[in-house]
C-alpha cells in the first residue's frame, strides 16, 4: 500500500509539473490579436488574449529588456535589451510557435532601447552609440546607420513613408527630427565618354538621383524622456522628467510652440490617445498617470495608478489604455470613457514595455 501511494505522489507531482511547464512555454495558441508585454525582472515577454485578458505564453528574453515591438504581419517580436547602454543585442520571439529564436547582435551599436516596425524594417536607437538604425529581417543585417551626435538618444517614431524619423535625447534635452532627402546626380549621366588619359574617370550611372539624411536639434525640457506625434502629424509632445515640464514642437514649422509647467516629475512615457483628443504620461516617481486635454492644453485629470507609471499601451479597438506599474508588478488598465482604473494583469515583476501583435485574418 505505501509502495503504491508513493508512486501516486510521483505521478501528481509529475502532472503538476507537466501542467507548469504548459503554463510557461504556451499550450494555446496565439490569437491573431495579441498584447505583448514585458516583465524587465523575470526576463520575460507575455502574449496576452486581449478579450480574455489570460496569459496565453511566456518567453525567455534578455537580460534587462525594455521596448518590444511587433513585425507587421504579428508573427514576430523584438525586444530591446538596454543595460543602461551597455548591451548589445536584441531578442527575437516567434509569436506564433511561442519561442525564442536567436537574438540579433547589434554590434558597436550597444544599448538599444527604442523601437519602431515600419516599412519591413526594425527602427532602433542606440543610446551608447548615440544613433539610430534600421534592421532589415529579410536580408538579417543592419543596413542603415546615422548618428545624431546627441546623448542618450532613447526613444523613436518613424513615419509611415520613413522619410522622417523623431528621437528624444535625454541627456541633451533636444529632440532629433531626421528627413529624408533627394540631392542631384553626381558625375556624367551614363554612356558619357571619360577623356582619354583620366586616372579617376567620374562614376558611371551617375544621373540616379541620391538620397541623404539631415538632422534638425530642437531643445526641449530636461531629460526628455517618452513623446508621441499626434494623430494628424502635426504635433510632436515630449515630457521632460528633469523639469516636469511637457514641450510641444510644431513639425511643420520645426519649433517649440509651447513649454507647459505640467509638474510631472520623473515622467516616463506619453502617449495620445487615438482620437488625438487626449495625452497621457506616466510618472515613474508618484506612479501618477496625468491626462492632458490635447486641445486647451489644460490638465483635465490625474489617476493614482500604483507606485510607479511607465509604459503606455492604447487600445485602437476598445476604449482602453493599460499601463505598466513596475514596483507594483501588475498592468493596470484604464477606461478611457470613464478614465477610471477598471482592473490588473499580473504579467511578471517589473514590467514595462507593451506592444500590439496583429496578423492579418485568413
Amino acid at each position: 500500500m505505501r509502495s503504491k501511494s508513493i508512486k501516486l505522489l510521483i505521478a501528481g507531482a509529475a502532472l503538476v509539473s507537466f501542467a507548469y511547464a504548459a503554463q510557461i512555454t504556451g499550450a494555446q495558441s496565439t490569437p491573431q490579436r495579441s498584447l505583448l508585454a514585458l516583465s524587465k525582472r523575470n526576463h520575460t515577454l507575455a502574449i496576452v488574449d486581449p478579450v480574455t485578458l489570460h496569459i496565453i505564453a511566456r518567453a525567455p528574453v534578455g537580460p534587462d529588456p525594455h521596448e518590444v515591438i511587433a513585425s507587421s504581419d504579428g508573427r514576430t517580436a523584438y525586444v530591446s535589451i538596454y543595460g543602461g547602454g551597455r548591451y548589445h543585442a536584441l531578442s527575437v520571439i516567434d509569436l506564433v510557435a511561442q519561442k525564442a529564436l536567436p537574438d540579433i547582435d547589434t554590434g558597436a551599436l550597444n544599448g538599444p532601447h527604442g523601437l519602431a516596425f515600419v516599412g519591413g524594417k526594425l527602427w532602433f536607437t542606440a543610446e551608447g552609440a548615440k544613433a539610430v538604425a534600421s534592421y532589415d529581417p529579410s536580408s538579417a543585417k543592419i543596413d542603415w546607420i546615422m548618428g545624431t551626435g546627441q546623448s542618450r538618444t532613447h526613444m523613436i517614431y518613424v513615419t509611415a513613408d520613413e522619410k522622417q524619423i523623431y528621437t528624444t535625447n535625454v541627456s541633451s534635452g533636444t529632440v532629433s527630427i531626421l528627413e529624408k532627402i533627394t540631392l542631384p546626380p553626381m558625375g556624367p549621366p551614363p554612356g558619357m565618354q571619360t577623356p582619354a588619359g583620366a586616372m579617376h574617370p567620374s562614376p558611371q550611372g551617375g544621373s540616379e538621383p541620391r538620397t541623404d539624411w539631415n538632422q534638425t536639434v530642437i531643445a526641449v525640457g530636461k531629460g526628455d524622456e517618452g513623446f508621441d506625434v499626434s494623430p494628424d502629424g502635426h504635433e510632436l509632445w515630449t515630457a521632460n522628467a528633469g523639469d516636469g515640464t511637457l514641450s510641444i514642437i510644431d513639425l511643420a514649422g520645426r519649433k517649440v510652440t509651447a513649454t507647459l509647467d505640467a509638474k510631472v516629475p520623473s515622467a516616463n512615457r506619453l502617449k495620445f490617445t487615438p482620437d488625438g483628443k487626449l495625452v497621457f504620461i506616466t510618472c515613474l516617481g508618484s506612479g501618477d498617470l496625468v491626462i492632458y486635454d490635447a486641445a486647451s492644453r489644460k490638465e483635465l485629470k490625474r489617476v493614482k495608478i500604483g507606485h510607479g507609471a511607465a509604459g503606455i499601451l492604447m487600445d485602437p479597438e476598445g476604449a482602453r489604455a493599460f499601463i505598466a506599474c513596475s514596483p507594483d508588478n501588475y498592468i493596470a488598465i484604464l477606461d478611457l470613457n470613464t478614465l477610471e482604473v477598471t482592473g490588473h494583469i499580473d504579467v511578471g515583476e517589473e514590467p514595462d514595455g507593451l506592444a500590439w501583435a496583429v496578423r492579418p485574418k485568413d
